[in-house]
């Protein structure tokens, strides 16, 4: 039937825009490590604890570079150069985590989601410290490494660990209330500094949770689909179609979506 060609080729299109990305990621992450090894690089201050280096600007400029070459008709919205959203858009955080890339701490990523009119359809994030690649599309599944990931099963306070992100661009009484509801009920978290690695840890079942106040589209864009894809809940971050204005973001295992929307009040 009609309908079943189309639907088919669309699922191929999304996969073949996966694996595309998977390579240009990796290629991508290479050469960023170098830089990070050797901590060789130029640094500007772009804000309170917000950090911009060369090799952000660098990776972001191939990874755009490669990907309209790769496929030419797709819009690009980078965090340092910026750009367009078109019907179908690449939107890109080159270096997320870049706090940690510039102090030589190895938790950082580079993270690339693909979304069609408005929807997040593709995602992944590769951590190149680890070699970890995190990668899903609509109606594909959420992998790492080849293997594929579910959130977890977790369904207890007690034993459940969320990954909170913060930046001063949001209330410091804001993050501290949550942090002493987590506190209050005996949860653990975790603070990554990387709100992408936060969303695939999610996915992969490493966290039950990720939460933070204020966070932009290129951070999150893969991330919302890979937890949709190993199952788990993730608020609608892009309900109104505004990737350019930062704002809250809740994701978690479905046994702790009561509990984490609690504490973050509703997010």
């Amino acid at each position: 039937p009609k309908g079943t060609i189309m639907s088919v080729s669309i699922f191929r299109s999304f996969a073949s825009r996966r694996y595309g990305a998977e390579a240009i990621l990796r290629e991508a992450g290479k050469r960023a490590m170098e830089s990070f090894r050797t901590q060789q690089f130029s640094v500007e201050k772009k804000g309170m604890q917000d950090f911009v280096s060369e090799v952000d600007r660098q990776t972001e400029n191939f990874i755009r570079d490669s990907l309209l070459d790769l496929f030419p008709d797709d819009g690009f919205l980078g965090e340092e150069s910026g750009g367009e959203i078109a019907s179908t858009t690449w939107i890109v955080d080159p270096v997320d985590g870049t706090t940690n890339f510039v102090r030589g701490i190895p938790v950082w990523c580079l993270s690339a989601g693909f979304i069609v009119d408005g929807k997040p359809v593709v995602g992944v994030v590769y951590d190149p410290c680890r070699d970890e690649m995190f990668s899903a599309h609509q109606g594909g599944g959420a992998w790492l490494n080849g293997t594929k990931i579910t959130v977890s099963t977790t369904d207890d306070p007690k034993e459940s660990i969320m990954s909170v992100g913060f930046n001063f661009q949001a209330p410091v009484g804001r993050h501290q209330s949550v942090m002493a509801g987590l506190f209050a009920a005996g949860a653990m978290h975790r603070m990554h500094g990387s709100g992408a690695l936060g969303l695939a840890y999610v996915a992969a079942g490493r966290v039950d949770g990720f939460w933070e106040a204020f966070i932009h589209s290129w951070d999150v864009a893969a991330g919302l689909v890979l937890v949709d894809e190993a199952g788990g809940y993730i608020s609608d971050f892009l309900a109104n179609g505004d990737f350019r204005s930062g704002k809250e973001i809740l994701a978690s295992a479905p046994g702790m979506k009561a509990f984490f929307a609690k504490v973050t009040d509703g997010a």
